[in-house]
């Protein structure tokens, strides 16, 4: 562990069957909540009930905040920011997956802005923190979809449909974490089969995006191997049957790990699969895990020469790979065609045509891709542009 680092996250997590049950204490300093969840799944299958019930029987004041986006944009984040000023909201619970996680966030430092501040300028284009004498309403979360990991860090993702720009902002402020987030397996049910395989995709490339960088011993990557190989068991079993409790919440365990901040101490991280991943859902609109997995195989191919002694470890350590009478780079280019097969027999999207991309798009994605330095190849753009051309498939 060469780098120097401090951990903390004061997350609370409350995980398993009855998780729900223990809502209404951590809501007992709070009165006026912002109820906020997506399209309806959540009345569909009773969570929506469940979690009303408890907060009136708690006696608090419920402000509706419904129709979140999977990829929330900036006019919405505009309105739930108006509508947490007009009821002076002092909580936020998202209930939902990510973007609702993402979206309570990015409200909760958007309700206290001056006049004539606009979020996206200032959180997403400036990159600015909170200020310290303004307030950032607190946020807790009941889980419904896995993968974004939103539940227990500070990061939110919007997106400006005007500028074609899909931006996400890890803020520094801790008063941004969350306070809880009920984990109950049995709720990420609800999602279709697309959206779990989508999710777990996810998961996995927030284990790779802070894997593949360094040359060090890290105790962080053994504890991603271990992440991911629990991973590949748990998401075969769920694939097979979504509906399996312990796969599912292994999944969701995992997902929690994953992106907490823990496997990225002592170390640099890369995060250029999101970028990339981010111009395309950008640009299309599409779900955020498909993304990802269209653009990571033409990127750790790309990257692959770099990182070799990695690749070879994450073939080997992950994918059991045997590694016996070849050479490192057929090593390495074996574990990566593992991870092809797991992805396709999840049904996962394997290029970006499929999402939408087109040729005359290229240019564009290349121009809104950030440029970030922390893995093994600091990429140009004529880079960028290839990866792109390998990734329309």
């Amino acid at each position: 562990m060469l780098g120097n680092f401090t951990y903390h996250n004061p997350t609370k997590l409350i995980f398993g069957k009855d998780a729900l049950a223990s809502l209404a204490a951590e809501l007992t300093p709070y009165n006026t909540i912002q109820l906020v969840y997506g399209s309806g799944s959540i009345r569909r299958f009773g969570i929506y009930n469940q979690v009303v019930e408890t907060l009136r029987a708690a006696g608090k004041t419920i402000v509706e905040d419904s129709g979140v986006m999977p990829n929330p944009t900036i006019e919405k984040l505009r309105e739930g920011a108006q509508i947490a000023r007009d009821n002076d909201v002092d909580f936020i619970l998202a209930v939902g997956g990510g973007s609702c996680v993402d979206y309570a966030k990015a409200v909760a430092v958007s309700k206290d802005l001056p006049a004539g501040e606009d979020p996206w300028d200032v959180y997403f284009d400036r990159f600015e923190e909170p200020a310290a004498d303004r307030e950032v309403v607190p946020v807790g979360s009941v889980l419904t979809m896995v993968g974004t990991g939103s539940e227990m860090n500070r990061g939110s993702v919007i997106t400006n449909r005007e500028l074609g720009r899909k931006i996400g902002h890890v803020f520094t402020d801790e008063r941004v974490s969350p306070r809880f987030a009920v984990l109950n397996p049995e709720f990420t049910y609800t999602v279709p089969r697309y959206q779990m395989v989508a999710g777990i995709f996810d998961i996995m490339n927030h284990i790779t995006e802070q894997y593949f960088s360094g040359e060090d011993d890290n105790t962080s990557d053994y504890l991603s191997e271990g992440l991911m190989r629990s991973l590949l068991c748990s998401s075969r079993a769920a694939n097979r049957d979504p509906q399996d409790y312990e796969a599912r919440s292994n999944i969701m365990w995992t997902a929690t790990w994953a992106l907490n901040t823990l496997v990225s101490r002592g170390k640099s991280t890369d995060w250029m699969v999101h970028m990339l991943g981010q111009a395309v859902g950008g640009y299309t609109n599409a779900t955020h895990g498909m993304t990802l997995a269209a653009v990571s195989l033409p990127y750790y191919r790309h990257i692959l020469p770099y990182g070799l002694d990695k690749f070879k470890r994450f073939a080997v350590q992950v994918w059991g790979v045997d590694p016996a009478d070849k050479t490192d780079l057929q090593t390495a280019e074996e574990g990566l065609a593992a991870m092809e097969g797991w992805m396709k027999e999840l049904g996962l999207t394997m290029n970006t045509s499929a999402l939408g991309v087109t040729e005359d798009m290229l240019e564009g994605l290349a121009d809104v891709t950030i440029h970030l330095t922390g893995g093994y190849k600091d990429l140009d753009r004529e880079e960028i542009l290839q990866i792109f051309r390998e990734s329309l498939g």
